[in-house]
């Protein structure tokens, strides 16, 4: 997937400004940032811990992927926050999130389709030529 077309350039800037910001309060929340005292092993447990330590990781290397705008970006995105969210939806007790927090993954899943389709299109119009 080529990432380079100009009138996409701003739109995946801002997706990686949105899955950068998600990643680093995910990492708040790995660091206890809310918590006050208590651990945020003991309140999210350890698989839920390891979760979201994955997530936030895989979203802020998508990130920096999708600012580059290097293919992998999108990929590692959608399949981070596909997964994210087939456990949420499923009702896996470890992964918890708002429903702000939830609208913001479906926005960034959705961004990232609207992209391939996109890029997609973009390839076949020049195929064409």
């Amino acid at each position: 997937m080529e990432l380079t077309a100009p009138a996409i350039s701003i739109y995946i800037r801002i997706i990686a400004i949105l899955s950068l910001a998600l990643g680093l309060s995910d990492a708040a929340r790995l660091l206890g940032v809310n918590l006050g005292a208590v651990s945020p092993l003991t309140a999210m447990g350890m698989t839920g811990f390891v979760y979201l330590a994955i997530f936030a990781l895989a979203r802020l290397f998508a990130a920096v992927g999708l600012w580059i705008k290097a293919s992998w970006g999108a990929v590692l995105l959608a399949g981070a926050t596909g997964v994210e969210l087939l456990l949420y939806l499923t009702g896996s007790p470890d992964v918890d999130m708002t429903a702000v927090g939830f609208a913001l993954r479906l926005v960034l899943l959705v961004s990232i389709i609207i992209i391939f389709v996109l890029t997609l299109r973009q390839r076949r119009a020049h195929a064409g030529d």
